[in-house]
């Protein structure tokens, strides 16, 4: 039987109980055939000091939905993702509402996956520009 994209979405927001994702507030919220799509809401829980939205905050965002990516599209059956590098180029500074992560893959390959991840606020404008890179392991039979 195959999932719904509503039932995918729920799994992928169930499985962030307790761990940073919760923490960040980060919601998975559409995929498609080659992107999926989360947002942050920006607050005080995620600013710098001076009261913008911080730059690790924003990573970590991008790794979160570029990893989950990386799983949408693997058979987690046979292997097993982890993200080995990232990189990211922050643009524009955000002090309120959501910001939205949009992972699309450059690459797609058995073994490396590279995503460019555009973070992006709620008027569309581009905050940060990020690659991941995930492998995919095989699990030990």
């Amino acid at each position: 039987m195959e999932l719904s994209k509503e039932d995918i979405l729920a799994q992928a927001n169930q499985v962030c109980k307790n761990t940073l994702m919760e923490t960040l507030r980060i919601e998975f919220i559409d995929f498609g055939d080659n992107s999926v799509v989360a947002r942050m809401p920006v607050n005080s829980r995620v600013f710098q000091p001076d009261g913008v939205l911080h730059g690790g905050a924003t990573v970590a965002l991008a790794e979160s939905v570029g990893s989950f990516a990386a799983h949408v599209f693997s058979n987690l059956q046979e292997v097993f993702v982890r993200g080995i590098e990232i990189n990211a180029n922050h643009i524009k500074s955000v002090t309120e509402g959501f910001v939205y992560a949009k992972a699309s893959f450059i690459h797609k390959g058995r073994t490396t996956q590279l995503l460019e991840i555009r973070i992006t606020d709620e008027s569309d404008n581009l905050v940060s520009l990020c690659k991941l890179t995930t492998i995919s392991l095989p699990k030990k039979k």
